[in-house]
Parts: C-alpha cells; structure tokens; sequence
C-alpha cells in the first residue's frame, strides 16, 4: 500500500456535491413505525427476523426429538416431521441470517461507517422492510393454510414440491413461493440501497480503500445478492405457474398414483440450476459481511491494525466472483457431464485459496497483539476456530468421488450446520455485544455475556461433530424414521440422543442472551461515546445513540484508514479515522 506524507489537511478534496435534505419524521408513527431513519429501520429488520428465527429454532426441536425419540411425541407424524425440516432450513437461511446481516448491519453500518447522513434512498429502505415483513408473514401464513406448511425440504425440488403425497402441496408450497418473491423484491430495493450508499454517499476523504472491512463484505453481498436472487425469483414464478397454470418448466410426464399427469417436457435439473445458482452464493452473502464484522471485531479487541488489508478486500472480491461459478457442485448426484464435475470441483478447491488467505491474515493480525478477551472478542474467535473446521470438512465435499457416497448422511448437515448455521450466529452474537453501546448508549453485562459465548460455542460443538462421525458411518439425513438400524453400531444411538439433548439446552439457553440484551436497556452501564476505543466514524458520532443525520451539523473528514491501532507516537494507542494528522504522519 503506497503512502502518503499529508502536510495540510487541504489534500483532501472538497465536497463534489451538496448533502442531500433529510427527511424529519413529524409523528410517531413516522418516527419509529414508518421510519425512514436507517437506524430504526435497522432494529425493525433484525428484530423481524430474529423473531422469526426462534419459530426456526423451535423446528430444529421439533426434528431432533423425532430423529432421537422417534414415535414417543404422537403429534410429530411424518408430515409435521418434513414441513418442521422445510421451514427450519428456509427460515434460517433466507428469512433470518440474509436479512440479520444485510437489512440489520447493513442498515445500522453502511452510512455511520461511510460518513453518511442516511442511505441514498431513504424512502426506497423503508419499503423494503415492510416488503420483507410481509414476505415472513405470508411465510407464517402457511402454517394456518388447509394442508399446512410445504414438506418438500428447503431446497423446494420438484416435481415433489408440487405433487400430491408431499405435505403443504396445494397452498403451502404457493405462500412459499409467493414469500420468497416478496422477500427478493423487498431484499432488491434494500440492497441497491447499500451499494448507491457505498458508492455514492461517502463522506470527504472516505475513499474505497479506506472503508472499513465490515462494510467492504456488506457492499460485496449486495451486489452478490443483486446477481443471484434473480435465479430464485425466476424459479419460484415458474414453479408457481406449474403449480396453478398446469405449465410445465419443471414438471415432466409422470405417473401419480396410477394416472399419468398433464404435463410434459418440464426440466427438474433446470430448477435445481436455477435454486443453487442462487443457493451458493447466498453462502457467501451471509459469510462475506460475517468475515468483514469479524476484521473489525478481532482489530479492535487486539488493539493492532489488520493484517494485509489491501489482500483481505481483494479476498472479499474474488470470494466473491468464484462464488458464482461453484453452485454445481451441489448437484453432483443429479448427474452432469465428468468435464463440468471437475469445473465445479476445481472452482470449489479454488475459492478455498482467497478464503485461505483472509484466515492467516486473521491469526496474523492476532500474533503478538494485545488481545483483549472481551465477550465480542470470544465470538469472534468462536467463529474464526469454526469457520476453519466447517472449511475443512468442504474441502472432502467439493470432490466428486467423496460427496456421493456422503451427500444423503448427516456429514453433510453437519457440515453445513458448522459454516452456515453456527459460523454465521457467533458473529451475529459478537457484533450485537460490540455495537450495542452504540445502538443504546449502555453497555451489555460481560460475565453474562460470556457465560452465553462458552454455552453456545461449546454445545454447538458437542450437537454437530458427532454429526460428523455418523455422516461416515452412513447415517442417512431427512428421514422420518429409519426402520431397521441394527446395522448400526450402539453409540451411534447412544449420540443420536446426546445431540437431541444438548440441542434442547443449548437452544433453551439463549434466554440468556435475550433477558443480557433487555435488562442491560434499563440497567446497563452507561457506555460513553467509545467504549472500544474504535477507530471507525460510527463511534465518533456527537451523539450516543446517533441522532438523526448520525452527524451533527458537519460531517466528519476522513484522513486515514480504519485500522490506526499502536501507532508509535500519538496521545492514545489509537486514531480515529476523523483526527487530524499528526505532524509527520504517513497516512494509508
């Protein structure tokens, strides 16, 4: 990274345009309801989609207790057993992490790290979230629907999906579908939000390589998502016209229950291009702000600058693109042509490389720092130590030869689960704690906090390694009941019930973090402005919580990057973005 001596503060240029007039809610329906202040709309996202989170923790109950104990609960029949599987994977994918990440962080960060007054399109974000909360309640809909939710498993395969025998096939797979159209519609109004924002709504100095790494992953999903959720928007239309035309993009000739459909010519494989064209990148859409939340997490509480910043932005971008050519390897026992096997195995090996780099980067930035273990900082850990042992396990299921023998075990839920489930909700955990002080003006209680780390950390653990060793031994995943086990050896009946067990108190045990996060509104103490001692623009606010226009009458200027921690010669161990120069200083 080249550097440069700053002499006078003139060298930053001046504004090319005037700010934009804000909006001032006159109500208070306006102000909190209908808010187009990003950061009201920010709370109202995670708090939609965190609540709807806990009714996909409940049918992660729902499938253990029938996986472990199965016929002993008479109301989990096979029916409630495959909707539970259904809800609970598209739940926590799309309705949860996506908008936690993007509507929630995104929101609350984008325009306090840029040095923004508000998003460019003010209006446009408060769309989007009442979009998506009528997506969720159309999703929730399903469960009051004749037939209930859909059974089909969250990937929505047809011609399954919508045949009869399958749970939910006549309105339960169409409120879906219909959710999942409003959710990108919704999503797509948000996310041209954060990209304008990004691109075009930065305060002076804030160049590209000086944003913050959290908001280099949100911007770097956005875009992702923009390319991707088409594919999924295409199918479930398509899907939806099978369903209530009698069309045939994805429904061959068939023979059901003896009489042979109407429809002809449709294209099973083409849905499941269509699914995971969208269904591998939403991967990365959740990891890419996931590794930029924890750059600045692990900076910050180690108190030292980023290691390699120019290569973890690049990491982010060619993530980013070799995501977008891997999706076919989730289709290898779909069958496809030996030459486009090994494309998408070598594309998958290679997306391991930039993601490599950014995890020694990480222990780089670690090495001989003055680490604070502080409760975000323990999750941060927490996420970088499982991100590793989930990334590994994908390393054996990018090839051919191994994941077809695995693909139908529960190696593969529990892989899965380790990169996209626990990954993922460890740096969710980890930005609540950092940024809520700047969310609330207090501070969440540490011993709490920590206590809530080792329980979730550790019993997430103890659910899905074993998980692992029964994916090998050829335990098959979604199967209502399994007959005949007596081919299994007794511990795997043994850690079938463990699991069961420990998911129950480990679940329940997020009460915790939710009595921490209310109770610390009233009798938190009081935080301060900087808590952290950060460096990024969101803690330099004049105000905390952040007033509306997040700045005061003058925005700040921005002289340096965000990772100034330990530098030799100045008053504190850090500098803030906003500070000016010291004399002498080379400035990145």
């Amino acid at each position: 990274m080249s550097d440069v001596t700053i002499k006078d503060e003139h060298l930053v240029p001046p504004a090319e345009v005037e700010e934009p007039e804000l909006y001032h809610a006159h109500t208070w329906l306006g102000k909190y309801v209908f808010s187009q202040d990003a950061k009201y709309i920010a709370i109202q996202y995670s708090g939609t989609a965190i609540a709807i989170g806990l009714v996909g923790l409940v049918m992660s109950w729902v499938i253990r207790l029938q996986l472990a104990f199965p016929g002993v609960i008479s109301s989990i029949d096979a029916n409630v057993y495959y909707q539970s599987v259904t809800m609970h994977g598209m739940i926590m994918v799309v309705y949860l992490l996506t908008a936690v990440f993007l509507g929630g962080f995104g929101n609350f960060l984008i325009p306090l790290m840029v040095g923004a007054r508000d998003m460019v399109f003010p209006f446009v974000n408060m769309l989007s979230y009442w979009v998506y909360l009528l997506s969720v309640i159309v999703l929730v809909a399903s469960y009051f629907a004749p037939g209930g939710p859909t059974g089909a498993g969250w990937t929505l395969y047809p011609p399954q999906a919508i045949t009869s025998g399958t749970p939910g096939h006549e309105w339960g797979i169409i409120l879906m579908l219909v959710s999942l159209a409003l959710f990108i519609v919704g999503f797509t109004m948000g996310g041209l939000n954060y990209v304008v924002t990004v691109l075009q709504g930065r305060t002076r100095g804030m160049t590209l390589m000086r944003m913050p790494l959290t908001v280099w992953g949100i911007f770097a999903a956005a875009v992702m998502a923009l390319l991707a959720f088409p594919g999924l928007f295409v199918a479930a239309v398509m899907m939806m016209l099978d369903r209530t035309l009698g069309t045939s993009f994805f429904m061959p000739a068939i023979v059901e229950f003896g009489e042979h459909s109407k429809t002809t010519g449709g294209s099973p494989i083409l849905f499941q291009h269509l699914f995971w064209f969208f269904g591998h990148p939403e991967v990365y859409i959740v990891a890419l702000p996931a590794f930029g939340i924890v750059s600045d997490l692990l900076s910050t509480h180690a108190r030292k600058n980023i290691f390699g910043y120019r290569m973890m932005v690049w990491a982010i971008v060619a993530i980013g693109v070799l995501s977008m050519i891997v999706w076919g390897h989730h289709m290898y026992v779909s069958g496809m042509n030996p030459l486009f096997g090994f494309f998408f195995a070598v594309t998958t090996l290679a997306i391991a490389v930039p993601t490599a780099l950014k995890v020694y980067n990480w222990v780089l930035t670690l090495w001989r720092a003055d680490i604070h273990f502080t409760t975000p900082m323990l999750f941060a850990l927490g996420f970088l130590v499982t991100f590793v042992n989930g990334g590994l396990t994908g390393l054996y299921l990018g090839n051919v030869i191994v994941d077809v023998p695995l693909s139908a075990t529960l190696f593969v839920v529990a892989h899965f689960h380790m990169v996209m489930g626990v990954a993922p909700i460890l740096v969710i955990f980890g930005a609540i704690y950092h940024w809520y002080p700047k969310i609330t003006g207090r501070m969440m209680d540490e011993g709490l906090g920590k206590i809530h780390f080792w329980i979730t950390f550790l019993g997430a653990y103890m659910i899905f390694f074993p998980m692992h060793y029964l994916g090998v031994l050829g335990v098959p995943r979604r199967f209502y009941e399994m007959g005949d086990t007596s081919w299994l050896p007794l511990s795997a009946v043994a850690l079938n019930h463990f699991i069961t067990i420990t998911a129950l108190i480990v679940g329940a045990a997020q009460g915790l973090f939710f009595f921490n996060l209310f109770r610390s509104l009233k009798y938190g103490k009081l935080s301060g402005p900087n808590p952290w001692r950060a460096t990024t623009l969101e803690w330099q606010t004049p105000e905390t919580p952040p007033g509306h226009g997040n700045f005061g009458r003058e925005l700040p200027v921005v002289y340096r990057w965000p990772y100034a921690y330990s530098v030799p010669g100045a008053p504190e161990d850090y500098l803030p973005q906003n500070a000016p120069p010291l004399k002498g200083e080379h400035l990145l």
